[in-house]
């Protein structure tokens, strides 16, 4: 099925699109509800605003975005890596990174 230049409200249910290819399309207030989205490909994509809860995220990686104001709770990390990145303002419970680093780096100097 081919839509072009339409503008549509798509109400999808126990559909298989896997394979479906979007591009140029707008899905602002769209709700993804019990989706499959493994191996999605995301690219140029505006996601400003977005709320994401009770997802299985494991094996995410997320280059060139900015993540500013990005805030992350009750999430697993074990394992995350985060590298060549600007960490200004960024905290921890309450704890600048920048200074969690600055004192690691000095008590690895220390020894």
């Amino acid at each position: 099925m081919k839509i072009h230049e339409e503008k549509h409200r798509l109400d999808v249910t126990r559909s298989d699109l896997s394979g479906s290819g979007l591009r140029d399309v707008n899905f602002s207030g769209v709700t993804f509800e019990d989706v499959n989205l493994s191996g999605a490909t995301f690219k140029d994509v505006n996601m400003s605003g977005w709320r994401v809860d009770d997802c299985n995220l494991a094996g995410l990686r997320i280059n060139d975005a900015n993540l500013a104001g990005l805030r992350l709770t009750q999430v697993d990390l074990a394992g995350a890596s985060i590298e060549a990145s600007r960490l200004s303002g960024m905290t921890i419970d309450g704890i600048p990174v920048t200074d969690m680093i600055a004192a690691y780096t000095a008590a690895q100097e220390a020894k």
